[in-house]
């Protein structure tokens, strides 16, 4: 489904992502993990077409779109749930919802709405309250409901657990697997490795802009290196 091949992006002088080359096929789960500063989040935003490489082909259903602007990829079916929400805080939630709709007709952003308040019930109990009186768990919902909204073949999840208790990370997470379970492929970056590798079906590590090892999340899950580094024991 996604076919990221040697890609390097820089911030002015910063090479910040080095010949990052990695696949995601429809209905896996594909988790990067790494340090802040790896490159996860650079990497997604060159997926959505926020940055642009300076080598390389992002290739999405055998159609290349590293070139193409944000609204564009979104409308191929590949949405991006930023970090750190970035929801439109002085908005309802409902309009925040309907945002997340706008490339598609009327009618179909309608059953889109009603299929996110299934998903959220907190959301459709919220559904005229300004967004930024939204809990920390409560706006994540709603970032991740905003991205649902433009029915997405491929989910982009930047740091979904960042900021959240222990126990809204958990229902995070179970939201994550429910949306896999209904057919969504999903590329998931995150800082709690753990969790991610415990829901993924394949991961790549990132240190320093590269990617240092690769494979099945549970054999990662298990690896002492990993361990060491990213799971505190």
């Amino acid at each position: 489904m996604l076919k990221v091949e040697g890609i390097d992006v820089f911030y002015g002088n910063i090479h910040a992502v080095r010949q990052i080359s990695f696949s995601v096929e429809q209905g896996e789960i594909v988790t990067l993990i790494g340090a802040n500063g790896a490159g996860k989040s650079t990497i997604l935003n060159t997926v959505s077409g926020l940055l642009r490489p300076k080598n390389g082909t992002v290739t999405f259903e055998g159609r290349r779109i590293d070139h193409l602007p944000p609204h564009k990829v979104l409308t191929f079916g590949l949405a991006q749930v930023p970090e750190g929400r970035r929801i439109f805080s002085r908005m309802t939630v409902e309009e925040n919802l309907e945002m997340g709709g706008y490339t598609r007709p009327g009618a179909e952003c309608a059953g889109a709405l009603e299929d996110v308040y299934r998903r959220f019930p907190r959301l459709a109990e919220r559904r005229r309250q300004i967004a930024g009186t939204l809990s920390g768990g409560e706006q994540q919902m709603l970032a991740m409901g905003r991205a649902l909204m433009a029915k997405p073949k491929l989910l982009m999840l930047d740091e979904p657990s960042m900021g959240l208790a222990p126990l809204l990370v958990e229902q995070i997470f179970e939201i994550i697997k429910e949306l896999h379970a209904a057919g969504t492929t999903i590329l998931l970056v995150e800082q709690n490795a753990q969790m991610a590798l415990s829901v993924a079906d394949r991961a790549y590590v990132l240190e320093t802009g590269r990617i240092v090892m690769e494979g099945a999340a549970a054999a990662l899950l298990e690896d002492d290196k990993v361990r060491s580094a990213y799971l505190g024991s």
